[in-house]
């Protein structure tokens, strides 16, 4: 920890706000909100074994702290919401593309308003809605709406800046506009066609019906028989939307429906949007989150962002889980909304058969997304079709190992393994291991020890050897493993030796070697995992190294038994930093007394 975070640190301050991590290079990393800064940014970096994982690699690349005050928790945690969707912070749960979804724009502010497709929110006096993740089925509502209203689609100044009238275009000439612009019609007369286009577009759909309702009789006593006909067929085709999308007509709330499915790091949320008993939308996001984050955060975080700037609020929302910061969540959405909204987590019923329904399709989405994922892994990439045809194989070596050996004198000898699959790193089959069984500076003894562990696990855990096993080296390190490898009774295992000098290939059967053109891409993949297999290898042989340089310090040292070096170790990273630790400071590390903290600051000095 540099001086500057220290002193940042010492003199944190007790209100609410928003904390901002920064890295080495400046950039954000993590944002918090808390009800107290001082006492929650300090749980950061004290007591270091009692942070899950994912906090402990963010403490590791903290280099810096900003801080936002605000007058209250509320205001924090919008503030949080508003900097993490502009930031996007490694460590923080990120929407996707959440900026890129579509929203119906009524120009309410113009005299003769219009409907539009817009991109971005904007604070210029119009009404939004959305977002909608389904373009083709919001482009079709919005050509349901100017139908049956008679809402113009034209991009007209109405009326004209200098005042002149317009001539009427073909939307007039066939019954789809009643020709506003040359002053055929109202504005007083398109605005309640305007109006009824909102209260659909807000789920009142009951309300607009029984409006229109009331409007067509009124129209009928006065005799205007035409003019009631065409309200009776407004109101037939509102109907017939209702009576396909209704889902709960017990109660006419408006109502959000949060469901999410996860698997891995992937996360998908599903919102469906209520409104009078009617399901008029639904919505999906992909969220980033790491491994091991709580689900419950991750729902958190999602309503915190999601409702942040949202055009329309529900009265309810519906969660599949309970949060522990339910209340604070209520106050601050009622607050967004400007009326009390009201937070459940369903037990039984029709309401949690809501929840149900939206988690299906949260599970049917994110099973697209992992499909497709897999589609792009198992496709293959142009250096193992080219390596195909280098080497004159059958199959493309989709599967490759590559094995490398480190030895920097008689102790610390190691071996790796690397794994490619369709020429990308493979990480969670690499294997590193060290060589037991040879005495001194063998390089094929320890390759053909290296090479028969690995054949041997993968014979009794009866796994699938690679495709292709690239050694590194000659002639020398090939025939050193063929044997062994047969004799576990992988008699078909292709196997490749690569030598450093002149990068030339060698086969089990045959006495020269064959090269592969320079400009080959086959050839810089071989290399590449080549070089991957040496930089592993190396840095295993280094990391025994260095604990062994440790364990004989450390060992030396009076009072400082297996547990306290593992304590020191963990909270200082490293004997360097121990090293250059003060007596105050090894001494507040909980488990090392002033005595012992003394004795490590002597024998460091």
């Amino acid at each position: 920890m540099n001086e500057t975070l220290k002193l940042k640190l010492k003199n944190l301050p007790v209100s609410p706000g928003v904390y901002l991590f920064k890295n080495k290079e400046g950039r954000i990393i993590y944002i918090g909100k808390a009800k107290n800064l001082r006492n929650r940014v300090r749980t950061y970096f004290g007591s270091p074994g009692r942070h899950d994982p994912k906090t402990e690699r963010l403490v590791k690349v903290i280099a810096d702290l900003e801080l936002m005050v605000t007058d209250s928790e509320m205001e924090a945690l919008i503030l949080e919401a508003n900097l993490v969707k502009e930031h996007h912070p490694r460590y923080n749960i990120n929407l996707k593309d959440d900026k890129h979804f579509p929203y119906i724009k009524v120009s309410v502010n113009e005299p003769f308003p219009r409907i539009s497709i817009v991109r971005r929110l904007a604070k210029d006096g119009a009404r939004y809605f959305g977002p909608f993740t389904n373009s083709n089925g919001m482009r079709k509502t919005i050509k349901f709406l100017c139908r049956l209203f008679l809402i113009r689609t034209c991009n007209l100044t109405i009326p004209h800046p200098s005042g002149k009238l317009q001539k009427v275009c073909l939307d007039y000439q066939i019954g789809r506009c009643l020709g506003p612009c040359e002053g055929f019609q109202s504005e007083k007369d398109y605005r309640k066609a305007v109006d009824a286009v909102l209260m659909f577009l807000s789920g009142r759909s009951m309300t607009l019906i029984e409006k229109l309702k009331k409007t067509m009789a009124q129209q009928s006593k006065r005799f205007k028989f035409e003019e009631a006909a065409h309200i009776r067929d407004q109101i037939d085709a509102l109907q017939s939307i209702f009576n396909k999308q209704k889902v709960d007509a017990n109660k006419i709330i408006n109502r959000d429906i949060i469901a999410y499915a996860r698997e891995g790091c992937d996360t998908v949320v599903v919102t469906f949007q209520v409104r009078e008993g009617i399901l008029i939308g639904r919505q999906h996001f992909q969220l980033r989150s790491e491994l091991d984050e709580v689900e419950i955060e991750i729902i958190s975080a999602f309503i915190r962002q999601y409702y942040n700037q949202l055009p329309d609020y529900p009265q309810e929302l519906y969660l599949p889980v309970s949060l522990p910061d339910e209340s604070i969540l209520k106050k601050m959405l009622s607050g967004l909304a400007k009326r009390k909204i009201n937070i459940f987590t369903p037990q039984k019923g029709e309401k949690l058969h809501l929840v149900d329904m939206a988690a299906s399709n949260a599970r049917l989405i994110l099973d697209e997304i992992l499909i497709q994922k897999q589609k792009q892994k198992e496709r293959l990439t142009g250096s193992v079709l080219a390596l195909k045809d280098d080497l004159n194989l059958l199959n493309s070596p989709r599967r490759i190992a590559c094995v490398d050996i480190s030895n920097t004198g008689e102790s610390d000898a190691v071996g790796s393994l690397v794994y490619f699959v369709n020429g990308h790193p493979l990480k969670s089959e690499y294997r590193h291991f060290r060589i037991k069984e040879v005495k001194g500076q063998d390089d094929f003894a320890m390759m053909r020890e290296v090479v028969g562990r690995y054949f041997f696990r993968l014979k009794n855990e009866k796994k699938t050897a690679p495709d292709l096993l690239v050694v590194d080296g000659g002639k020398g390190q090939l025939s050193s493993v063929v044997k062994e490898i047969k004799s576990l009774g992988f008699d078909h295992q292709l196997i490749i030796g690569l030598a450093k000098k002149f990068e030339e290939i060698y086969f089990p059967d045959s006495k020269e070697p064959r090269t592969i053109s320079k400009a080959s891409p086959g050839l810089r993949l071989l290399k590449q995992i080549r070089d991957e297999a040496h930089r592993f290898a190396i840095d295993y042989n280094r990391k025994l190294r260095t604990k062994r340089t440790i364990k004989s310090w450390l060992d030396k040292l009076e009072g400082v038994g297996p547990k306290r070096r593992e304590i020191l170790l963990k909270t200082f990273g490293s004997v360097k930093k121990i090293k250059e630790a003060s007596v105050a400071e090894l001494s507040e590390v909980k488990g090392i007394p002033k005595n012992v903290a003394e004795i490590v600051y002597k024998a460091a000095h």
